[in-house]
């Protein structure tokens, strides 16, 4: 359930902007050529399993069981580490992503960590994505699927210069406990070596908060509160170039809501838009995680349609103005896409997106949002 990958460790506002892109600008893929009719009468339809995490919602007691291989897989020790705390599971887009959020306490002290699943509609698969408050970056996602009340997903990684698979699997299921194992492969899958155990145990009758925040250090890196001002509920205003770098002066509006909320007290943050316009509704979530070591932050969207994360966009605020960057390919060539909040208040931003095909000498806007806060519903971010 509780997946760490092999290393223990927005505002959505405007901030889904990319993934709106992602979305929006691609073309319409044709549909599949239709078979014969004895051949379609024999075909099943795919499973849709867009509720199978459903069973994670709420707040659980979490035991973590860490082997001393985690870090050296297939070195023969073998030595174990238990950690105690809680998870919360909260929803997003009415079940089709959810979102983990574990604190917990053992050996090395206290620890923080979030795996996000999003359900790809198209191929009917989950990605698992891993992160932890240490580093501030989002692993590489694990992808499978649900047969018969048991969850795999793979993925494959380099650790310590040697690839491996990567297995998690989710088992045990009850409405009150599950069970969740990690293991590494170096044989192609022929033999497995588990690494991380954990066992959850709901927790009924009691509000869905994590662990016990430790107290504040008087070194807290800087920046890691930068995105404070868009935790709560906006008012969202988007207007989208028809078609970017291609001379379109045509601009399509969107209305609608996000929310945002903490993540580890502040210092990583998960929004969530809902918008309406020419295109219909949509779905968009931001995830934006604090990394300490650089003091900047690693922005990711996703989408409801798509169902994975896009590339991480990365940077930083100085003097009230973020900027963040990344490289993405548009139309068959990469090109330079960036991120910039600006004119932020208590009741107020304003988000540009743009794209550079030139190394960054020109840039042309595409995506302009403003945002206004909605006061008597910020509660719903805490």
């Amino acid at each position: 359930m509780r997946g760490p990958k092999y290393i223990w460790w927005c505002p959505l506002l405007s901030g889904t902007t990319v993934l709106f892109t992602t979305v929006l600008f691609q073309p319409l893929q044709a549909a599949a050529p239709q078979t014969s009719g004895a051949s379609t009468a024999s075909q099943q339809p795919e499973r849709d399993g867009q509720h199978d995490f459903d069973f994670e919602l709420g707040t659980w007691k979490t035991q973590l069981k860490l082997s001393s291989r985690l870090g050296h897989p297939f070195t023969g020790t073998d030595t174990w580490s238990v950690y105690e705390g809680t998870s919360v599971v909260r929803k997003i887009w009415n079940g089709k992503g959810n979102i983990v959020e574990l604190e917990a306490d053992g050996p090395t002290g206290h620890v923080e960590g979030l795996n996000l699943h999003l359900y790809n509609p198209q191929s009917h698969q989950w990605s698992l994505n891993f992160a932890n408050s240490r580093v501030g970056t989002v692993s590489v996602p694990t992808v499978g699927e649900f047969q018969k009340g048991r969850g795999e997903f793979y993925d494959q990684e380099t650790i310590n210069g040697r690839v491996m698979l990567v297995r998690n699997v989710s088992s045990d299921i009850s409405p009150n406990s599950c069970h969740f194992e990690q293991a590494f492969s170096d044989d192609g899958g022929k033999t497995w070596e588990t690494n991380w155990v954990v066992t959850d145990t709901r927790v009924t009758g009691e509000s869905a908060t994590v662990g016990t925040t430790p107290p504040k250090s008087a070194a807290e890196p800087a920046g890691q509160h930068d995105f404070d001002f868009s935790f709560g509920s906006w008012k969202t205003h988007i207007k989208r170039l028809q078609h970017p770098l291609s001379g379109s002066t045509t601009w399509m509006e969107y209305e609608g809501t996000s929310v945002v909320r903490k993540i580890w007290n502040g210092h990583a943050g998960l929004g969530e838009t809902e918008a309406d316009g020419p295109a219909g509704h949509l779905e968009a979530m931001s995830l934006r995680l604090y990394a300490p070591e650089t003091h900047q932050w690693n922005l990711t969207y996703a989408s409801g349609q798509g169902g994975t994360l896009s590339v991480t966009s990365s940077g930083e605020f100085k003097d009230g103005h973020g900027e963040f960057f990344d490289t993405e390919p548009f139309n068959g060539r990469n090109i330079l896409v960036r991120q910039v909040w600006s004119d932020m208040t208590p009741s107020s931003c304003h988000f540009e997106q743009a794209f550079s095909e030139d190394g960054g000498k020109t840039w042309e806007v595409n995506w302009i949002a403003t945002d206004t806060r909605v006061s008597d519903e910020s509660d719903k971010a805490q």
